[in-house]
């Protein structure tokens, strides 16, 4: 990593892992790297916001979902660094990375209740996986802390 950006701090951010009834996994692939990737619901914390409000609020804000149950916090803190030609411009240059809280959610309404097409959309389109699946489909800077998740949620709904 380049010396500027090795000073620069962890953004703060929450993920949601959202399950349906069959215990598949909400995905969606983001306006802004349409290649054939796909990633859960995150996002960042507001100043003064705790991270289960952050989590309802990104939620909603990227897929509308407003209809779910928490199921359980994740312990740890995961984090992740940007890729070098990522550096400098994500999060207009502020962050090398993210440190996060995830939470793990049941999704309790119909698919028609999920509307991508937000004010400020960021996924081209969603879809329901497999949780063996999540660690496939994931860009390669993620698939870390998605394997750290898979594992969580295997033995939260004993898969």
């Amino acid at each position: 990593m380049n010396e500027k950006y090795k000073k620069l701090p962890l953004r703060s951010g929450v993920g949601i892992i959202v399950l349906n009834q069959k215990n598949q996994v909400f995905v969606a692939k983001r306006i802004d790297n349409p290649k054939n990737f796909w990633q859960m619901p995150q996002g960042g914390v507001d100043d003064g916001e705790n991270f289960l409000t952050a989590a309802y609020r990104e939620l909603e804000e990227e897929t509308s979902i407003k209809n779910v149950r928490l199921i359980r916090e994740i312990d740890e803190i995961t984090t992740y660094l940007l890729p070098r030609h990522l550096l400098g411009v994500i999060w207009k240059g502020k962050y090398k990375g993210q440190k996060q809280k995830w939470f793990l959610m049941r999704f309790l309404g119909n698919d028609n209740e999920i509307n991508i097409n937000t004010n400020k959309p960021e996924f081209l389109e969603w879809k329901w996986i497999d949780l063996e699946m999540i660690t496939e489909v994931v860009v390669d800077f993620k698939l870390e802390v998605y394997k750290i998740l898979q594992k969580k949620i295997k033995k939260i709904i004993n898969l």
